[in-house]
Protein backbone atom coordinates (compact mmCIF):
# COMPACT_ATOMS: atom_id res chain seq x y z
CA UNK A 1 0.00 0.00 0.00
CA UNK A 2 1.46 3.39 -0.97
CA UNK A 3 1.86 6.12 1.65
CA UNK A 4 -1.41 7.85 2.57
CA UNK A 5 -1.56 11.53 3.55
CA UNK A 6 -4.68 13.45 4.59
CA UNK A 7 -4.82 17.25 4.44
CA UNK A 8 -7.48 18.44 6.87
CA UNK A 9 -8.55 21.27 9.17
CA UNK A 10 -9.42 21.01 12.83
CA UNK A 11 -13.15 21.77 12.58
CA UNK A 12 -13.84 20.02 9.26
CA UNK A 13 -16.44 17.24 9.73
CA UNK A 14 -15.71 15.66 6.36
CA UNK A 15 -12.03 15.46 7.25
CA UNK A 16 -12.93 13.47 10.33
CA UNK A 17 -15.01 11.14 8.20
CA UNK A 18 -12.06 10.47 5.87
CA UNK A 19 -9.87 9.63 8.84
CA UNK A 20 -12.57 7.48 10.42
CA UNK A 21 -12.93 5.61 7.12
CA UNK A 22 -9.18 4.94 6.95
CA UNK A 23 -9.04 3.84 10.57
CA UNK A 24 -12.01 1.49 10.03
CA UNK A 25 -10.07 -0.20 7.23
CA UNK A 26 -6.82 -0.31 9.23
CA UNK A 27 -5.04 2.14 6.94
CA UNK A 28 -2.15 4.11 8.44
CA UNK A 29 -1.97 7.73 7.32
CA UNK A 30 -0.20 11.01 7.93
CA UNK A 31 -2.51 13.86 8.99
CA UNK A 32 -1.55 17.43 8.05
CA UNK A 33 -3.56 20.38 9.42
CA UNK A 34 -3.72 22.71 6.42
CA UNK A 35 -5.26 25.47 8.52
CA UNK A 36 -2.59 25.55 11.22
CA UNK A 37 0.72 24.11 10.05
CA UNK A 38 3.06 26.59 8.39
CA UNK A 39 3.14 26.32 4.57
CA UNK A 40 0.66 23.42 4.67
CA UNK A 41 -1.98 25.24 2.60
CA UNK A 42 0.65 26.12 0.00
CA UNK A 43 1.84 22.50 -0.11
CA UNK A 44 -1.76 21.33 -0.43
CA UNK A 45 -2.30 23.56 -3.46
CA UNK A 46 1.05 22.60 -5.02
CA UNK A 47 0.30 18.88 -4.74
CA UNK A 48 -3.42 18.83 -5.50
CA UNK A 49 -4.38 22.21 -6.98
CA UNK A 50 -6.97 22.52 -4.20
CA UNK A 51 -7.74 25.25 -1.68
CA UNK A 52 -10.22 23.09 0.20
CA UNK A 53 -10.19 20.08 2.47
CA UNK A 54 -10.20 17.17 2.92
CA UNK A 55 -7.71 15.96 0.34
CA UNK A 56 -6.31 12.44 0.54
CA UNK A 57 -3.06 11.55 -1.25
CA UNK A 58 -2.60 7.84 -1.98
CA UNK A 59 0.67 7.42 -3.80
CA UNK A 60 0.16 9.38 -7.01
CA UNK A 61 -3.63 9.59 -6.67
CA UNK A 62 -5.43 12.64 -5.27
CA UNK A 63 -8.90 12.11 -3.76
CA UNK A 64 -10.72 15.39 -3.21
CA UNK A 65 -13.33 15.70 -0.47
CA UNK A 66 -14.95 12.85 1.42
CA UNK A 67 -15.49 10.78 -1.71
CA UNK A 68 -16.81 7.61 -0.06
CA UNK A 69 -17.30 5.70 -3.34
CA UNK A 70 -13.73 6.40 -4.51
CA UNK A 71 -12.25 5.62 -1.11
CA UNK A 72 -14.19 2.36 -1.15
CA UNK A 73 -12.79 1.50 -4.58
CA UNK A 74 -9.22 2.18 -3.41
CA UNK A 75 -9.35 0.53 0.00
CA UNK A 76 -12.01 -2.14 -0.47
CA UNK A 77 -15.52 -2.75 0.80
CA UNK A 78 -17.94 -5.46 1.78
CA UNK A 79 -19.95 -6.99 -1.03
CA UNK A 80 -23.48 -6.34 0.22
CA UNK A 81 -26.26 -8.76 -0.63
CA UNK A 82 -27.93 -8.84 2.77
CA UNK A 83 -31.65 -8.27 3.33
CA UNK A 84 -32.82 -5.77 5.95
CA UNK A 85 -36.16 -4.86 7.42
CA UNK A 86 -35.37 -1.20 6.80
CA UNK A 87 -32.76 0.48 4.63
CA UNK A 88 -32.40 4.17 5.40
CA UNK A 89 -30.90 6.45 2.76
CA UNK A 90 -29.07 9.32 4.44
CA UNK A 91 -27.44 9.86 7.83
CA UNK A 92 -28.51 13.38 8.72
CA UNK A 93 -30.88 14.29 11.57
CA UNK A 94 -33.83 12.50 9.94
CA UNK A 95 -31.94 9.37 8.91
CA UNK A 96 -30.10 8.88 12.21
CA UNK A 97 -33.25 9.47 14.26
CA UNK A 98 -35.15 7.01 12.10
CA UNK A 99 -32.37 4.45 12.63
CA UNK A 100 -32.60 4.73 16.41
CA UNK A 101 -36.37 4.24 16.31
CA UNK A 102 -36.31 1.27 13.91
CA UNK A 103 -33.58 -0.40 15.98
CA UNK A 104 -35.66 0.10 19.13
CA UNK A 105 -38.46 -1.76 17.34
CA UNK A 106 -36.01 -4.65 16.77
CA UNK A 107 -35.98 -4.11 13.01
CA UNK A 108 -32.74 -4.98 11.23
CA UNK A 109 -31.53 -1.60 10.01
CA UNK A 110 -28.98 -0.43 7.46
CA UNK A 111 -28.09 3.22 6.93
CA UNK A 112 -26.35 4.14 3.68
CA UNK A 113 -24.90 7.62 3.30
CA UNK A 114 -21.95 9.43 1.78
CA UNK A 115 -21.48 11.34 5.02
CA UNK A 116 -22.71 11.37 8.59
CA UNK A 117 -24.64 14.38 9.79
CA UNK A 118 -25.68 15.84 6.45
CA UNK A 119 -25.74 19.59 5.97
CA UNK A 120 -26.28 20.05 9.72
CA UNK A 121 -22.55 19.31 10.12
CA UNK A 122 -21.77 22.58 8.34
CA UNK A 123 -23.57 24.75 10.91
CA UNK A 124 -21.22 26.83 13.02
CA UNK A 125 -23.87 27.30 15.69
CA UNK A 126 -27.30 25.74 16.32
CA UNK A 127 -29.27 27.85 18.78
CA UNK A 128 -32.81 26.51 18.30
CA UNK A 129 -32.49 22.81 19.11
CA UNK A 130 -34.23 21.96 22.36
CA UNK A 131 -31.93 20.99 25.21
CA UNK A 132 -29.06 23.21 24.03
CA UNK A 133 -28.61 26.95 24.35
CA UNK A 134 -26.03 26.67 21.60
CA UNK A 135 -24.26 23.71 20.03
CA UNK A 136 -22.22 23.33 16.87
CA UNK A 137 -23.76 21.24 14.14
CA UNK A 138 -20.81 18.88 14.35
CA UNK A 139 -21.18 18.29 18.09
CA UNK A 140 -24.93 17.73 17.76
CA UNK A 141 -24.54 15.26 14.91
CA UNK A 142 -21.78 13.45 16.77
CA UNK A 143 -24.32 12.85 19.55
CA UNK A 144 -26.82 11.58 16.98
CA UNK A 145 -24.24 9.23 15.46
CA UNK A 146 -23.14 7.93 18.85
CA UNK A 147 -26.71 7.06 19.78
CA UNK A 148 -27.39 5.41 16.41
CA UNK A 149 -24.26 3.25 16.61
CA UNK A 150 -25.16 2.31 20.17
CA UNK A 151 -28.50 1.02 18.87
CA UNK A 152 -26.74 -1.67 16.81
CA UNK A 153 -27.34 0.01 13.46
CA UNK A 154 -25.18 -0.93 10.49
CA UNK A 155 -23.75 2.05 8.63
CA UNK A 156 -22.34 1.97 5.10
CA UNK A 157 -20.41 4.99 3.81
CA UNK A 158 -21.43 4.84 0.18
CA UNK A 159 -23.62 6.63 -2.38
CA UNK A 160 -27.01 5.21 -3.30
CA UNK A 161 -27.48 5.41 -7.06
CA UNK A 162 -30.83 3.66 -7.42
CA UNK A 163 -33.78 2.01 -5.72
CA UNK A 164 -35.94 -0.46 -7.63
CA UNK A 165 -38.63 -3.07 -7.07
CA UNK A 166 -37.42 -6.59 -6.40
CA UNK A 167 -39.23 -9.95 -6.23
CA UNK A 168 -41.39 -10.89 -3.24
CA UNK A 169 -42.32 -7.30 -2.46
CA UNK A 170 -38.76 -6.26 -1.63
CA UNK A 171 -36.72 -3.28 -2.79
CA UNK A 172 -33.22 -3.42 -4.24
CA UNK A 173 -30.88 -0.60 -3.17
CA UNK A 174 -27.82 -0.17 -5.40
CA UNK A 175 -24.71 1.82 -4.50
CA UNK A 176 -21.89 3.52 -6.35
CA UNK A 177 -19.38 1.01 -4.98
CA UNK A 178 -21.27 -1.86 -6.63
CA UNK A 179 -23.09 -3.16 -3.58
CA UNK A 180 -26.77 -4.19 -3.68
CA UNK A 181 -28.91 -4.59 -0.58
CA UNK A 182 -32.47 -5.90 -0.29
CA UNK A 183 -35.00 -4.07 1.87
CA UNK A 184 -38.48 -4.88 3.10
CA UNK A 185 -39.00 -1.13 3.50
CA UNK A 186 -37.06 2.03 2.66
CA UNK A 187 -36.83 5.41 4.37
CA UNK A 188 -35.47 8.19 2.16
CA UNK A 189 -33.74 10.86 4.23
CA UNK A 190 -31.14 12.07 1.75
CA UNK A 191 -31.51 15.75 2.58
CA UNK A 192 -30.36 18.51 0.29
CA UNK A 193 -27.18 19.62 -1.44
CA UNK A 194 -25.85 23.19 -1.74
CA UNK A 195 -27.09 25.14 -4.73
CA UNK A 196 -24.39 26.35 -7.09
CA UNK A 197 -24.03 30.01 -8.03
CA UNK A 198 -24.31 29.19 -11.73
CA UNK A 199 -21.97 31.97 -12.86
CA UNK A 200 -18.96 32.27 -15.12
CA UNK A 201 -15.83 30.73 -13.59
CA UNK A 202 -17.54 28.65 -10.92
CA UNK A 203 -16.42 25.25 -12.19
CA UNK A 204 -12.90 26.54 -12.87
CA UNK A 205 -12.42 27.80 -9.32
CA UNK A 206 -14.31 25.04 -7.49
CA UNK A 207 -11.92 23.96 -4.73
CA UNK A 208 -9.58 26.77 -5.79
CA UNK A 209 -11.29 29.54 -3.89
CA UNK A 210 -14.98 28.62 -4.25
CA UNK A 211 -16.49 26.59 -1.42
CA UNK A 212 -19.83 25.65 0.11
CA UNK A 213 -18.37 24.59 3.47
CA UNK A 214 -16.87 27.39 5.52
CA UNK A 215 -16.56 25.01 8.48
CA UNK A 216 -14.13 22.93 6.40
CA UNK A 217 -12.32 25.51 4.30
CA UNK A 218 -12.64 28.69 6.35
CA UNK A 219 -9.30 28.24 8.20
CA UNK A 220 -7.46 28.22 4.86
CA UNK A 221 -8.45 31.87 4.35
CA UNK A 222 -7.07 33.29 7.58
CA UNK A 223 -6.18 36.99 7.20
CA UNK A 224 -7.48 37.04 3.62
CA UNK A 225 -10.44 38.80 2.04
CA UNK A 226 -13.46 36.61 1.29
CA UNK A 227 -17.02 36.95 0.03
CA UNK A 228 -20.14 35.19 1.30
CA UNK A 229 -23.11 35.03 -1.08
CA UNK A 230 -26.64 34.87 0.30
CA UNK A 231 -28.99 36.57 2.72
CA UNK A 232 -30.45 33.79 4.87
CA UNK A 233 -29.36 32.30 8.17
CA UNK A 234 -26.62 30.16 6.62
CA UNK A 235 -25.06 33.11 4.79
CA UNK A 236 -25.20 35.50 7.74
CA UNK A 237 -23.83 33.00 10.27
CA UNK A 238 -21.04 32.14 7.82
CA UNK A 239 -20.20 35.83 7.46
CA UNK A 240 -20.13 36.24 11.24
CA UNK A 241 -17.85 33.25 11.75
CA UNK A 242 -15.54 34.22 8.89
CA UNK A 243 -15.26 37.71 10.41
CA UNK A 244 -13.19 36.12 13.16
CA UNK A 245 -10.90 34.39 10.65
CA UNK A 246 -10.63 36.51 7.52
CA UNK A 247 -9.21 40.01 7.15
CA UNK A 248 -12.42 41.28 5.56
CA UNK A 249 -15.76 39.71 4.69
CA UNK A 250 -18.02 40.93 1.87
CA UNK A 251 -21.61 39.72 2.30
CA UNK A 252 -23.35 39.85 -1.09
CA UNK A 253 -27.14 39.89 -0.77
CA UNK A 254 -29.44 39.72 -3.81
CA UNK A 255 -32.48 41.47 -2.32
CA UNK A 256 -32.59 41.72 1.47
CA UNK A 257 -31.21 40.02 4.55
CA UNK A 258 -33.71 37.31 5.50
CA UNK A 259 -31.79 35.89 8.44
CA UNK A 260 -33.33 35.78 11.91
CA UNK A 261 -32.86 39.08 13.78
CA UNK A 262 -30.71 37.21 16.30
CA UNK A 263 -28.06 36.85 13.56
CA UNK A 264 -28.79 39.85 11.32
CA UNK A 265 -28.47 42.33 14.17
CA UNK A 266 -24.95 41.12 14.89
CA UNK A 267 -23.61 42.12 11.47
CA UNK A 268 -23.14 45.70 12.66
CA UNK A 269 -20.85 44.52 15.45
CA UNK A 270 -18.03 43.70 13.04
CA UNK A 271 -16.02 46.46 11.37
CA UNK A 272 -14.54 43.97 8.91
CA UNK A 273 -17.91 42.95 7.43
CA UNK A 274 -19.35 44.91 4.50
CA UNK A 275 -22.87 44.17 3.25
CA UNK A 276 -23.46 44.72 -0.49
CA UNK A 277 -27.23 44.91 -1.07
CA UNK A 278 -28.98 44.48 -3.46
CA UNK A 279 -26.24 42.91 -5.56
CA UNK A 280 -25.86 39.69 -7.54
CA UNK A 281 -22.71 37.81 -8.49
CA UNK A 282 -22.13 37.82 -12.25
CA UNK A 283 -18.71 36.21 -12.51
CA UNK A 284 -15.65 34.85 -10.74
CA UNK A 285 -12.23 36.12 -11.74
CA UNK A 286 -8.65 34.89 -11.67
CA UNK A 287 -6.07 32.74 -13.41
CA UNK A 288 -5.16 29.50 -11.61
CA UNK A 289 -6.96 30.40 -8.36
CA UNK A 290 -9.76 32.79 -7.49
CA UNK A 291 -8.69 36.44 -7.37
CA UNK A 292 -11.97 38.34 -7.39
CA UNK A 293 -15.70 38.42 -7.89
CA UNK A 294 -17.77 40.58 -10.21
CA UNK A 295 -21.05 41.88 -8.77
CA UNK A 296 -23.93 43.86 -10.27
CA UNK A 297 -26.12 46.41 -8.49
CA UNK A 298 -29.78 45.50 -9.04
CA UNK A 299 -31.22 48.97 -9.63
CA UNK A 300 -28.58 50.60 -11.81
CA UNK A 301 -27.12 47.46 -13.41
CA UNK A 302 -23.66 48.88 -12.74
CA UNK A 303 -20.95 46.28 -12.16
CA UNK A 304 -17.94 46.39 -9.89
CA UNK A 305 -15.16 44.04 -8.87
CA UNK A 306 -14.24 42.90 -5.40
CA UNK A 307 -10.77 41.51 -4.80
CA UNK A 308 -11.19 38.33 -2.74
CA UNK A 309 -9.36 35.04 -2.29
CA UNK A 310 -12.42 32.99 -1.38
CA UNK A 311 -16.14 32.82 -2.09
CA UNK A 312 -18.57 30.86 0.08
CA UNK A 313 -21.88 30.13 -1.64
CA UNK A 314 -24.79 30.09 0.82
CA UNK A 315 -27.77 30.56 -1.51
CA UNK A 316 -29.87 27.59 -0.54
CA UNK A 317 -30.10 23.89 -1.22
CA UNK A 318 -31.69 21.42 -3.66
CA UNK A 319 -33.21 18.04 -2.70
CA UNK A 320 -31.22 14.85 -3.27
CA UNK A 321 -33.86 12.76 -5.02
CA UNK A 322 -32.02 11.38 -8.07
CA UNK A 323 -31.91 7.80 -6.72
CA UNK A 324 -35.70 7.53 -6.27
CA UNK A 325 -37.20 9.99 -8.76
CA UNK A 326 -38.37 7.22 -11.10
CA UNK A 327 -40.05 5.25 -8.32
CA UNK A 328 -42.00 7.77 -6.21
CA UNK A 329 -43.81 11.05 -6.81
CA UNK A 330 -42.09 14.41 -6.52
CA UNK A 331 -43.43 17.95 -6.55
CA UNK A 332 -42.36 20.67 -8.96
CA UNK A 333 -39.36 21.44 -6.76
CA UNK A 334 -38.15 17.81 -6.96
CA UNK A 335 -39.06 17.22 -3.30
CA UNK A 336 -40.63 13.90 -2.28
CA UNK A 337 -44.37 14.17 -1.75
CA UNK A 338 -45.40 12.72 1.61
CA UNK A 339 -48.57 12.61 3.64
CA UNK A 340 -48.85 13.49 7.33
CA UNK A 341 -47.36 10.09 8.23
CA UNK A 342 -44.28 10.33 6.00
CA UNK A 343 -45.72 7.87 3.47
CA UNK A 344 -44.93 8.30 -0.20
CA UNK A 345 -47.22 7.14 -2.99
CA UNK A 346 -45.27 3.84 -3.14
CA UNK A 347 -46.22 1.40 -0.33
CA UNK A 348 -43.14 0.47 1.65
CA UNK A 349 -41.20 3.65 0.86
CA UNK A 350 -41.25 6.46 3.42
CA UNK A 351 -39.44 9.79 3.44
CA UNK A 352 -38.39 12.30 6.08
CA UNK A 353 -36.42 15.49 6.54
CA UNK A 354 -35.39 18.21 4.14
CA UNK A 355 -35.74 15.98 1.07
CA UNK A 356 -39.54 16.01 1.46
CA UNK A 357 -42.32 18.46 0.67
CA UNK A 358 -42.70 19.34 4.37
CA UNK A 359 -42.13 23.09 4.46
CA UNK A 360 -40.07 23.47 7.60
CA UNK A 361 -36.39 22.79 6.92
CA UNK A 362 -35.03 22.61 10.46
CA UNK A 363 -32.97 20.03 12.34
CA UNK A 364 -35.62 19.55 14.98
CA UNK A 365 -38.37 19.08 12.36
CA UNK A 366 -36.24 16.61 10.40
CA UNK A 367 -35.60 14.62 13.58
CA UNK A 368 -39.30 14.41 14.38
CA UNK A 369 -40.15 13.39 10.83
CA UNK A 370 -37.47 10.70 10.99
CA UNK A 371 -39.12 9.25 14.10
CA UNK A 372 -42.52 9.31 12.38
CA UNK A 373 -41.17 7.58 9.28
CA UNK A 374 -39.59 4.85 11.41
CA UNK A 375 -42.81 4.17 13.29
CA UNK A 376 -44.76 4.04 10.02
CA UNK A 377 -42.24 1.61 8.54
CA UNK A 378 -42.64 -0.58 11.61
CA UNK A 379 -46.43 -0.50 11.30
CA UNK A 380 -46.15 -1.35 7.60
CA UNK A 381 -43.96 -4.37 8.30
CA UNK A 382 -46.05 -5.59 11.21
CA UNK A 383 -49.09 -5.55 8.90
CA UNK A 384 -47.29 -7.84 6.47
CA UNK A 385 -46.24 -4.97 4.24
CA UNK A 386 -43.76 -6.81 2.04
CA UNK A 387 -46.20 -9.64 1.36
CA UNK A 388 -49.02 -7.20 0.64
CA UNK A 389 -46.73 -5.22 -1.62
CA UNK A 390 -45.87 -8.37 -3.57
CA UNK A 391 -49.55 -9.00 -4.26
CA UNK A 392 -50.04 -5.38 -5.34
CA UNK A 393 -46.89 -5.20 -7.47
CA UNK A 394 -48.85 -5.25 -10.70
CA UNK A 395 -51.21 -2.50 -9.55
CA UNK A 396 -50.38 1.18 -10.09
CA UNK A 397 -49.06 3.20 -7.18
CA UNK A 398 -51.68 5.04 -5.22
CA UNK A 399 -52.49 8.64 -5.99
CA UNK A 400 -49.89 11.00 -4.50
CA UNK A 401 -51.00 12.81 -1.35
CA UNK A 402 -52.26 16.32 -1.91
CA UNK A 403 -49.70 18.69 -0.41
CA UNK A 404 -50.24 22.46 -0.69
CA UNK A 405 -47.58 24.13 -2.86
CA UNK A 406 -44.95 26.35 -1.30
CA UNK A 407 -46.04 29.99 -1.06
Amino acid sequence: MPEVTVYSTRQCPYCRMVKAFLEKHGIEYRDIDAGAEENAAADLYRISGQLGVPVTIVGEEVIVGFDAPRLTEVFGAETGGDTFDVVILGAGPAGLTAAVYTARKSLSTLVISENIGGQAMESWAVENYMGYRMVTGEDLMNRFEEQARGANVRLELDRVIGVSRAPEGLFAVSTYAGQTFKARSVIVATGRRPRRLGVEGEEKFWGRGVSVCSTCDGPLFKDRDVAVVGGGNSAVTTALEMAGIARHVHLIVRSQVRADPLYADRLGEYENVTVHMPYTVTGLLGEEVLAGVRIREAKSGKERRLTVDGVFAEIGHEPNTAAVRDLISLNDQAEILVDENCRTNRPGIFAAGDVTSVRGKQIIIASGEGAKAALEAHAYLMAGGAQAAAKAAAAPARTPPLIPPHP
